[in-house]
């Protein structure tokens, strides 16, 4: 079994715009910008979110949207001005999907690689709690 997860890259075509996501959604705190100084495939951009390193790379951005996406975990009292945040920015909100009353709050969005992004208030022992009564409340 590993540790855990070590960190997530994303790879972008304007560092600066997915910074300014990172920072002002997920209140993110940059901690190196490699400027022209590489020492990775090409420019790069560390951050902390809570204790996760999540990476940022100057590249070509996806080329097409799917459901493959990173949940970071939020408050349930942070969750509506997170998502004022989200659409401040103007950022793609998908439809929210069917819910079961005890999951959690979610909100996706696509930063402006076309990255699916998701907050969460939700843990994932709450969802096997609710899970494990079966179908009951969907929403």
């Amino acid at each position: 079994m590993s540790e855990g997860l070590s960190h997530i890259t994303f790879i972008c075509a304007d560092l600066d715009r997915m910074q300014a996501v990172l920072e002002e959604v997920l209140e993110a705190r940059c901690v190196y910008a490699s400027g022209e100084e590489l020492f990775s495939l090409s420019e790069e951009r560390f951050f902390l979110v809570g204790d996760v390193w999540v990476a940022i790379m100057k590249g070509d951005p996806v080329t097409e949207r799917s459901y493959n996406h990173v949940a970071f975990k939020v408050d349930e009292a942070q969750f509506d001005d997170r998502v004022a945040r989200i659409e401040a920015m103007g950022l793609d909100m998908r439809p929210p999907r069917p819910r079961v009353t005890g999951e959690g709050r979610s909100v996706y969005f696509h930063g402006p690689d076309g990255h699916l992004l998701e907050l969460h208030t939700g843990t994932l022992e709450q969802r096997l709690s609710r899970y494990a009564r079966g179908r009951e409340g969907v929403a």
